[in-house]
């Protein structure tokens, strides 16, 4: 797992890390060192290049500025944009503004919009150095029109830590920020550079050793890799059966609703889960069963409406005595007595559950009651489903993702994904884990179900909760990308399904 730091965290890093006797004005030349080495890969070179720096007056800015006399001493020519009397830096910033007089050639300037945007036209690449990870809201006056210069010349641009105008805590963008073709920072990645639409303006994110200790980088949060995966997969041992890799039990679909069952069935196997039980509606049986062959049936009581009827909940339970986790919601329809079937399972399962779509949707503004269990639980609710559970306005729940999600897994006591680009991943304790896979090929009908599948697999295998989710939305992702890769605009849900044993495959799986 890769940490992933708020800028909060980064300040304790970097304070705890002075205490310890590093410096500030040491950790500030090795940080400003690696953008320099950084802005000169980008540039192609030292000979012959051009390079601007636009600083603000933090240590972000002095960063910059460090930047800028190794750039000039390995040959690059250098201007250095202030957007603050020089006169207002802070240590140790200002020392190294001084020291900019070391290296001939170097010229400083103050901002100007017109003479940034005449230097922007003849450089090879520009240095982001404005703002730093702590920053909020809208940039405003000459610090507004700097990011729009830097913006709208072209020039290859490497940010400072994260992108000037990003927020770092939550990757939201109010108003001008900095579209960087590469971010350079300091410990680890930080949290808005990760999430969108952040992550769009960072670009490729390179994380520098500046000589932070290890002990010291201490996060809630992270970036699920390829080695996290293969590590949560269990292994099938030589003389193993089908009861022994997973037993899921899938309650999906309604009579005008049968796709998602077989969506759900078949990426769970796809994943590894050895017997796979599809419970639905008695009426929706046959048209489930068409197309399906790997699974075994339990046909449920119906109501009128051809949706599982309230009475459906003593069957399912005796069924699930034998199994080890349970997928429930898709297709269901908020039918009056399919909500209280979905509750009063929810409530009794003896086994992990997943629970999605109209699953959810029987709890809308009940969130207490999802804390009526007997076993752990999965919720992965897309924007609209988590208004409806929560009452949180989507635009609200977009402006800080980690903390409304964090939130509803502790009011629940479940794991919650909330899916989205990126996908966001808490734990009741507040871990989290954020997912950086995933394709526009995902944006379909039925994606979500087979993220449903997967999850409920992973469970059905003994995956904890946590690893099961953080590995298929890894999986997931992946498999999104490769349908998206064969299929362009045209994937469909079956088409990432077929890529699933791909994705298991790239990530050793």
């Amino acid at each position: 797992m890769k940490p992933v730091l708020t800028p909060a965290e980064a300040s304790t890093l970097d304070r705890e890390t002075q205490e310890r006797g590093v410096e500030a004005e040491v950790l500030m030349e090795r940080a400003g060192r690696a953008v320099a080495r950084a802005a000169r890969d980008l540039a192609g070179g030292s000979y012959g290049r051009r390079a601007i720096v636009v600083c603000g007056k933090g240590n972000n800015g002095g960063d910059g500025l460090v930047a800028a006399r190794h750039l000039g001493r390995a040959g690059v020519r250098t201007t250095v944009v202030l957007l603050e009397d020089p006169g207002e830096l802070r240590e140790p910033a200002a020392t190294n503004a001084r020291r900019l007089g070391e290296v001939p050639g170097i010229r400083l300037r103050t901002f100007h919009q017109g003479s940034l945007q005449r230097e922007l036209a003849r450089a090879d690449v520009a240095v982001d150095a404005i703002f730093g990870t702590g920053f909020r809201g809208m940039p405003e006056g000459d610090w507004a029109a700097g990011i729009a210069s830097l913006n709208e010349a072209g020039v290859p641009i490497v940010a400072v830590d994260i992108p000037s105008g990003v927020n770092g805590t939550t990757g939201v963008v109010e108003g001008e920020a900095v579209r960087a073709r590469l971010t350079v920072t300091f410990g680890a990645v930080k949290l808005g550079a990760v999430l969108m639409p952040g992550a769009e303006h960072a670009g490729i994110v390179r994380v520098a050793d500046i000589g932070f200790p290890d002990d010291l980088v201490r996060a809630r949060a992270w970036l699920t890799e390829p080695s996290d995966v293969a590590a949560w997969l269990p292994a099938r041992d030589p003389d193993t059966h089908k009861r022994a890799s997973g037993v899921l039990v899938v309650v999906a679909a309604s009579r005008s609703m049968t796709g998602a069952a077989r969506l759900i069935a078949m990426a769970a196997g796809r994943v590894g889960t050895g017997l796979v039980t599809v419970a639905a509606p008695e009426g929706a049986m046959p048209q489930i069963q068409a197309g399906l062959t790997e699974p075994t049936f339990l046909p449920l009581p119906e109501t009128a409406e051809g949706t599982v009827a309230a009475d459906s909940v003593a069957p399912l339970l005796e069924r699930l005595e034998g199994a080890d986790a349970l997928a429930i919601g898709p297709g269901l329809t908020t039918n009056d007595q399919t909500v209280a079937f979905v509750r009063e399972t929810v409530r009794r399962s003896p086994v992990p559950l997943i629970l999605d779509a109209d699953g959810l949707n029987a709890f809308t503004g009940d969130v207490a009651a999802l804390q009526d269990r007997q076993a752990d639980a999965v919720l992965t609710p897309h924007v609209g489903e988590f208004a409806r559970l929560t009452g949180v306005k989507p635009r609200d729940l977009d402006a800080d993702r980690p903390t409304h999600v964090r939130a509803l897994a502790e009011q629940t006591g479940a794991v919650t994904l909330l899916k989205g680009s990126r996908t966001v991943i808490a734990q009741p304790d507040g871990r989290l884990f954020v997912n950086v896979t995933g394709s526009p090929a995902l944006a379909t009908a039925g994606t979500g179900d087979v993220l449903t599948g997967m999850i409920g697999g992973l469970l059905a295998r003994g995956v904890p909760p946590l690893e099961s989710a953080a590995a298929a939305a890894y999986l997931h992702g992946l498999a999104g990308v490769f349908a998206g890769r064969d299929q362009a605009e045209g994937a469909l849900a079956g088409d990432v399904l077929e890529r699933i044993p791909e994705a298991l495959v790239q990530v050793g799986g």
